[in-house]
């Protein structure tokens, strides 16, 4: 008997099964700018209506939140975190997300699992205007265990030159308000399954897989709400290394964000992971978002606006002067 791709591993057919469970659903993300579909070697996206454009990109993956769907078979929300991670980036400079392509690499291909995992993507870019116009899915035997998945994405958005957020605007003064996260987002996994090895069991009433697998939350709307109201000196996404690696990110020299801890409004499960796990608040901290998903630096004089634009935002602390470019208080 002769060999085949097939007898390596690598079954094609299963990936044009794939393509046809996603077609239908990756088209509906598409609008007029995107100027051909699924299957060409390359994906046109047209843009017009701006006078000075930036394009700005981010890509990013999962990690090993992964983990924790695989084990219990529940896939629909990490196409939406593959998504948020690399569209809550870009958004940190003021742009809009245009385009979204995904990359999905498995040991054995399942197509209903990847399909699952893409409509989650699907749903993120509907709900923030985005195109997924691309991808790739790559069945790797050997380099993956069959049931092993990794997943990434790459975002592009664009924003007009002169409105470009980068942190040089921010002042002493200045407020930080804090968007709530919505759990632990996507980092900090390979910490979270150490402490929590059983996925089934209970918390709050219901498995504690439901509350870890909560996906990241988007602030598309939120953030661009803010920024058709109030000028923003500086956004900052807290992903992995939380507040003390992600804010200094955005501050300029000689300027401190002197953050209060005590105000920080730390979610149960973090609360029940720090005391189970015997971690140290500061260690919890350099980890995880703590329940501070976004952070936004305003003018003093604005700060109520945007809290009363954000129903769940609220004040974490001020811009002061200083050589320490962060300074918690815990």
């Amino acid at each position: 008997m002769s060999n085949t791709y097939k007898s390596a591993g690598v079954d094609k057919e299963e990936g044009y099964k794939t393509v046809d469970k996603i077609k239908k659903a990756v088209g509906e993300t598409h609008n007029s700018n995107v100027l051909n579909h699924l299957g060409s070697f390359g994906a046109f996206y047209e843009i017009g209506g701006y006078k000075n454009p930036v394009l700005v990109s981010g890509t990013d993956g999962v990690g090993t939140k992964l983990k924790v769907a695989l084990d219990t078979k529940k896939y629909d929300s990490i196409g939406v975190d593959c998504f948020a991670m690399c569209a809550n980036d870009i958004l940190c400079h003021g742009a809009k997300p245009l385009f979204f392509l995904d990359y999905l690499a498995c040991g054995k291909l399942d197509s209903e699992i990847a399909a699952e995992i893409v409509l989650g993507m699907v749903n993120a870019c509907k709900d923030n205007n985005c195109a997924l116009i691309g991808g790739e899915t790559a069945e790797m035997p050997g380099m993956y265990q069959p049931g092993d998945y990794d997943v990434a994405g790459f975002c592009v958005g664009i924003v007009e030159k002169d409105q470009i957020i980068d942190g040089s605007n921010i002042k002493a003064g200045n407020k930080i308000i804090a968007l709530p996260s919505s759990g632990f987002h996507s980092n900090g996994f390979s910490l979270v399954r150490k402490v929590f090895p059983n996925f089934e069991e209970e918390f709050e009433g219901k498995p504690l897989y439901e509350t870890l697998l909560v996906p990241t939350r988007l602030y598309f709307k939120d953030i661009h709400k803010v920024l058709e109201e109030v000028k923003v000196g500086g956004i900052a996404h807290i992903t992995g290394g939380g507040l003390y690696e992600n804010v200094p990110r955005i501050i300029p020299e000689g300027l401190c964000a002197s953050i209060d801890g005590s105000k920080i409004r730390i979610p149960s499960v973090m609360l029940e992971l720090e005391k189970r796990g015997g971690i140290a608040r500061e260690e919890m901290h350099g980890t995880f978002n703590m329940g501070v998903g976004m952070v936004i630096v305003v003018d003093a004089e604005h700060a109520e606006k945007v809290l009363h634009l954000l129903d769940d935002a609220y004040e974490i602390g001020e811009i002061t002067e200083g050589a320490e470019k962060i300074n918690l208080s815990l």
